[in-house]
């Protein structure tokens, strides 16, 4: 089955990372399915299409799962994310949980529903992780989440590979996004990257862009990293 124009399941689409990959993929001709707990701030055309949902909650995630068959899928990309700070001692439990759902829980429950419809040979399923999972202080949680989504884009690529399926992760540093100054995070953030400025939406969209074209098809199970040089010296995750 041909899929003329590509189309992409995007979440966290209203801002940030996600509003910026959005803007690139309809620039690029791409039918871009967004997916965020608020609407898109800007009219982004008849190519875009939006469902509100929270997916931190996994009842709405099942709702939204069961209304996403819509023909075949090109792309999926995970960009929806959650800071909340905090280590092993002052982590609370529900801030644990928030971040597992929205970084691990909700990706697996809507790949289980899309995988059917993904296109032999040509999908790519990208997961926006983080530098994070490289270690950092009072990150306990955070960090934890988002390594799981490392483990699970390898095992999936593992999976699919036989399908000719893509599954790799980008793992951006400190981004200028509305979650880097969100109040509810708890503690403020620390910027100090190495290229000495933040990192620009648009700069990791474009890696997340590569991952889901055509030239991509022959890299699968990889992690990128986006992080200013905040990752050199680390060893590789």
């Amino acid at each position: 089955m041909i899929c003329t124009p590509p189309r992409c399941i995007l979440t966290g689409a209203s801002s940030g990372i996600g509003l910026a990959l959005a803007r690139l993929l309809l620039d690029e001709g791409w039918t871009v399915i967004g997916v965020d707990r608020q609407p898109v701030p800007v009219d982004l055309g008849p190519a875009y299409t939006h469902h509100l949902c929270d997916l931190s909650d996994p009842n709405a995630v099942r709702r939204l799962a069961l209304s996403l068959d819509g023909g075949p899928i090109t792309g999926f990309v995970h960009a929806a994310g959650v800071m909340r700070t905090g280590g092993i001692i002052d982590t609370r439990d529900q801030d644990a949980a928030l971040m597992w759902q929205l970084h691990v829980g909700a990706p697996m429950a809507l790949l289980r529903a899309i995988v059917p419809s993904l296109l032999e040979r040509r999908a790519r399923i990208v997961l926006v992780s983080s530098r994070a999972v490289l270690g950092r202080a009072h990150r306990a949680a955070y960090a934890s989440s988002k390594a799981a989504q490392i483990g699970l884009a390898r095992s999936l690529a593992a999976e699919l590979i036989g399908r000719g399926i893509t599954v790799n992760v980008v793992a951006p540093g400190a981004v200028d996004t509305p979650m880097l100054s969100d109040p509810s995070r708890g503690a403020p953030a620390q910027i100090s990257l190495p290229i000495g400025r933040l990192i620009q939406p648009d700069e990791v969209a474009g890696a997340v862009a590569y991952f889901l074209s055509v030239s991509a098809g022959a890299v699968t199970g990889q992690t990128l990293y986006v992080c200013g040089g905040a990752s050199l010296g680390s060893g590789p995750l």
